[in-house]
């Protein structure tokens, strides 16, 4: 199966929905995605739809509702889940001014004191 995003205003996932590779070959049996694109159009008469990956092969990241399609970097983004934050640029994830700890425990982010707190 392939995957698609349909992207809203200011370039919004507003849904994501499922193909059938047959739906994408072209006719040298060749994947395509603007045949992807063709099939979801017609079916749902909605002109605005990328192509996304599970296993991030293209466009960085698996496409979720509220993530934000960016054309420049032809990326999906998540929501920035807290301002203190950065993109990371190969990655198109958000990384935390402070390292996640690595000693088998679990944290939680405290955006007051930008920093991990143990969780209980």
């Amino acid at each position: 199966m392939a995957n698609f995003a349909k992207i809203g205003l200011n370039n919004k996932v507003i849904e994501v929905l499922s193909v059938h590779n047959n739906e994408l070959l072209d006719s040298n049996g060749a994947e395509q995605e603007v045949n992807g694109i063709d099939f979801l159009t017609k079916l749902t008469n909605y002109p605005v739809w990328k192509q996304t990956s599970y296993n991030n092969n293209f466009r960085k990241n698996y496409a979720g509702i509220g993530f934000t399609y960016d054309e420049d970097r032809d990326a999906f983004i998540p929501k920035k889940p807290y301002s203190s934050w950065t993109l990371n640029e190969t990655t198109c994830q958000w990384e935390a001014p402070v390292t996640y700890p690595d000693d088998g425990e679990r944290y939680t982010w405290n955006e007051n004191n930008e920093r991990w707190d143990l969780t209980d």
